[in-house]
């Protein structure tokens, strides 16, 4: 089971990075802060301090269209904001 489903590069999470030197990550639903702190520091080689989590459920809409209503589903995912110790970086576009 990979637990880090892939990073959030966004105006947000980058601001939060120069600033608080935290990093956000898409998880897996079913993993706990443990686990995600565990596998942050083997994948990065870094200390991480803190782990936050937030679960995103799923968004359901419909539309209507010529052909009748759409219904569409948006999955939902789980979000972990990971804080690492001063002075560690984790650089998400080296193997680029």
């Amino acid at each position: 089971m990979s637990i880090l489903i892939k990073p959030i590069i966004t105006e947000k999470a980058t601001a939060e990075t120069e600033k608080f030197n935290r990093y956000a990550f898409v998880v897996d639903p079913k993993a706990n802060k443990i686990q995600i702190k565990d596998a942050v520091e083997s994948a990065y080689g870094v200390s991480v301090e803190k782990v936050r989590t937030m679960n995103y459920a799923a968004k359901r809409g419909s539309r209507y269209t010529k052909s009748g209503i759409q219904h569409s589903r948006i999955s939902g995912y789980k979000k972990a904001v990971v804080q690492v110790a001063e002075g560690d970086i984790i650089d998400f576009y080296s193997n680029i």
